[in-house]
């Protein structure tokens, strides 16, 4: 993705996300693809045998799929993420990812927006 703003000079460009990480031995490697006041956009590739303990987060957040397929646990539940598929993890709700063999996903972060 090009993090180019309107009117710079390079225009944007279409990008595959299976092709713009790669995996590397025994790693979780992660790219910022987007990040401002309204949320994050990252995509992970998790090598085999990685993967994400339980944890928490003070936002809700999408978890998308790219490429292979991992175990989601979201709140005790048990959940199959593959290619294509989304999942809507809700803030401060524990969650672990447990890839099943290479596994790459798009997380997008939603901050809460406070109205006046």
């Amino acid at each position: 993705m090009n993090d180019t703003k309107p009117g710079s000079a390079a225009p944007p460009t279409v990008e595959n996300l299976k092709q713009m990480l790669r995996f590397q031995d025994k790693a979780i490697v992660s790219r910022m693809l987007v990040k401002n006041a309204g949320g994050s956009v990252t995509l992970f590739a998790f090598d085999s045998g990685e993967g994400l303990s339980e944890h928490t987060a003070p936002f809700d957040a999408l978890v998308i799929g790219v490429e292979g397929e991992a175990e989601i646990r979201l709140d005790g539940a048990s959940h199959t993420l593959g290619e294509g598929d989304a999942l809507l993890m809700p803030a401060n709700v524990p969650h672990a990812v447990t890839p099943r063999g290479p596994f790459k996903m798009l997380l997008v972060m939603i901050r809460e927006r406070k109205e006046n």
